[in-house]
């Protein structure tokens, strides 16, 4: 188990990479302690807790844009990155392990990829902690994360219930809740990237769809961006987020900018 501690940094410096050294498992509490000290050096700054990984995707190029985009809008962040568990289909990471794992976060950014892995006491270990109240953004493929599960923790986590995508294109996204903070600044009618729909079968009771976008092959609307509560944590989700293309859209990167804000506490509800 890797955790880097990363400062912003330029998106055209992929590999140039501002991290700290890289702490081994078996370091949590020293970890915890290091994301004290700094917090302490600076206590406005957001508390990230990225959890990236898996199949299928570019998550070295996401995890740097994501924390450019912050900075650029004024988002001060002390961002952890835990890049763990190979790029395969199937993987139970070590620092999940840890009951206090999610401590001391405002927000936990889930985009990993991890479709078969199934444990039931392994996936409410993950869930618990959001549960009682630490937020959450999830992004794209954490939406297909756990899908052979057969209990439903993690969707009902979500928000949404998903097992399958449609083809890649440009989708309108066509925005449905425009007052809330979420979507403050995103384009209504603005066209992505090249991206996946992922079809929703279902959308949890305490689920907000704030944005939808439409099939073109059955003309069914789709939520692409939403808002859950779970237990007492926040939770903002995007189905958008496959391509390198997704993470340089500025609009995508302001709604997961302003999604990352209110997931943390730091925006209201309307």
């Amino acid at each position: 188990m890797t955790i880097h501690r990363a400062c912003c940094l330029s998106l055209f410096a992929l590999f140039c990479a501002c991290s700290s050294p890289v702490l081994g498992h078996g370091n949590v509490a020293d970890q915890q302690n290091d994301r004290q000290e700094a917090a302490a050096k600076k206590p406005g700054s957001l508390k990230i807790l990225l959890i990236t990984n898996g199949c299928c995707h570019d998550y070295d190029f996401q995890t740097r844009s994501m924390q450019l985009a912050l900075k650029n809008r004024g988002v001060e962040a002390l961002w952890d990155v835990v890049n763990e568990g190979g790029t395969g289909t199937e993987a139970q990471i070590d620092f999940y392990k840890d009951p206090k794992w999610a401590e001391g976060y405002d927000v936990v950014i889930h985009n990993e990829c991890f479709a078969n892995t199934a444990d039931p006491d392994y996936i409410r270990g993950i869930t618990g902690p959001h549960h009682a109240g630490t937020g959450a953004v999830v992004i794209h493929c954490a939406m297909h994360t756990y899908r052979a599960a057969t209990i439903d923790d993690w969707r009902e986590f979500l928000g949404v219930t998903s097992r399958r995508h449609e083809h890649q294109s440009h989708y309108k996204v066509d925005v449905v809740a425009k007052d809330h903070p979420a979507m403050d600044g995103f384009p209504d009618g603005h066209m992505t990237a090249m991206d996946e729909l992922y079809v929703i079968e279902k959308v949890w009771p305490n689920t907000q769809v704030l944005a939808t976008s439409t099939s073109e092959k059955t003309g069914e609307a789709h939520p692409v961006f939403w808002t859950n509560l779970y237990g007492k944590a926040r939770v903002f989700g995007t189905t958008y987020g496959h391509s390198n293309e997704t993470f340089q859209d500025e609009a995508f990167l302001q709604a997961l900018t302003q999604g990352t804000l209110w997931a943390a506490g730091r925006l209201p509800s309307p």
